[in-house]
């Protein structure tokens, strides 16, 4: 593909045509639109350094071993510094231009975390009691469950759960098996029983989506029912919260205590392999 030449006079000409500004943003999509902005200058800048250092076969000389590829990666590195400190200035007339006010990531990630308190807190709390040794999943079990990991993802998104959290619920409950069923009569990857499945609108549960949208609802209704307490949560998931409720804490039964051993030390696992 041939290099693009790149002449720039007006920064601010290439967004003069910039919608009004949009002070009703939510942080989220504050935060999204900073990161595009910012991707875009970085992404802007590399292609202006491959236009200057064009003449002299890029940075590194036409005859360089690995010229190319040190090229590549020395000029997408200066690009994001340059980006990052706004030497250009073009991600922050992009964001005025569209938000009405100055790109501050500091009080755009502070907007952030407030208005998601309860998710901070959940994982807070996940990341800091988990202090169990890991435990590996089998071949086989982390083949099956590789297999759901676009609908982990979306689930996690909807509700705001660590997805390694619901890997982790799914390989104990079914070794991520979705034709899974329990002496409980407990179906599925998340091991759901009908009333359960029920409350949470689950159409289908031998459908892997819908399964796996019901249990990640269901856990994320017991980390809001016990402040995020990731130990109480799942012994609620397993025991029922009544159970919980009923000890003030977790139940006295070996199978719960297992349970939450065996979901924290596959979450340890994940820790480790990220």
């Amino acid at each position: 593909m041939n290099d693009i030449g790149l002449k720039i006079t007006n920064n601010s000409k290439h967004i003069a045509k910039t919608p009004e500004a949009d002070v009703t943003k939510t942080p989220k999509e504050k935060a999204k639109l900073a990161k595009a902005a910012q991707d875009f200058e970085s992404m802007l800048t590399s292609m202006m350094l491959k236009s200057m250092t064009k003449t002299t076969g890029g940075m590194f000389g036409e005859e360089s071993f690995g010229g190319d590829y040190f090229d590549t990666i020395f000029e997408t590195e200066i690009a994001s510094y340059i980006s990052e400190n706004k030497s250009l200035g073009l991600a922050d007339m992009i964001y005025k231009k569209v938000i009405g006010e100055d790109l501050d990531m500091n009080k755009i990630t502070k907007e952030l975390q407030e208005s998601r308190p309860s998710e901070i807190k959940i994982e807070s709390r996940i990341k800091t009691e988990n202090n169990s040794s890991p435990i590996s999943p089998s071949e086989g079990s982390i083949n099956r469950l590789t297999k759901f990991d676009d609908i982990i993802d979306k689930a996690s998104k909807s509700f705001n759960i660590d997805k390694n959290l619901i890997r982790s619920v799914i390989l104990t409950e079914s070794a991520a098996n979705p034709k899974a069923i329990s002496s409980a009569n407990a179906k599925g990857l998340m091991q759901l029983i009908d009333s359960t499945a029920a409350d949470m609108n689950v159409k289908n549960v031998w459908n892997p989506e819908d399964n796996i949208f019901g249990g990640t609802k269901y856990l994320s209704k017991m980390l809001k029912q016990f402040d995020g307490d990731l130990e109480k949560s799942l012994a609620g998931y397993n025991a029922g919260p009544g159970n919980v409720q009923k000890y003030d804490g977790v139940p006295p039964f070996e199978e719960t205590k297992n349970y939450i051993n065996r979901v924290k030390g596959y979450m340890k696992y994940w820790e480790n392999e990220l």
